[in-house]
């Protein structure tokens, strides 16, 4: 069975007191339709995950200036239909925290959003990827977030 393994981060900037997730739509793409996900992709050859992941946040938002939040990292395993063949697909996400918020979305998304932890929970279609919001905003909220 072919696998894919993808890097993605949980984008955050905080407002005052408030933080901020990022989450990009995507409304055509063939396998991902009608969602909101995290900035992730596929890692190229000769990457590390930190590359992987500064590289596709760069592609897909414009943004630049992330740091990456020690502790951190949440793997999500599923499986997906492509051409009449089934793939397993494992993502792995960091925490980073961008002083930005302006996004320049890439050809891949229709849309994106700042919101916080609630708003960004409604709009989440799949479970694993709420798993993830819910487990990064209990990290930043226990007050754990070390840079590195």
């Amino acid at each position: 069975m072919p696998k894919e393994i993808s890097y993605g981060a949980v984008i955050f900037r905080r407002e005052g007191k408030e933080v901020l997730y990022l989450l990009l739509y995507r409304n055509a793409h063939e396998h991902y339709k009608e969602m909101w996900d995290f900035p992730r992709g596929l890692i190229e050859k000769g990457e590390t995950p930190g590359d992987d992941i500064k590289r596709e946040v760069k592609e897909e938002t414009g943004i630049e200036d992330i740091k990456f939040i020690k502790g951190f990292k949440e793997k999500v395993k599923w499986f997906y239909k492509k051409e009449g063949q089934t793939i397993f697909k494992e993502a792995t996400y960091y925490l980073a925290e961008t002083k930005n918020k302006e996004v320049k979305i890439s050809f891949e998304h229709d849309d994106f959003r700042w919101c916080n932890f609630e708003d960004a929970l409604k709009l989440i279609k799949f479970s694993n990827t709420k798993n993830v919001l819910k487990k990064a905003n209990e990290f930043l909220t226990g007050g754990l977030n070390k840079f590195i």
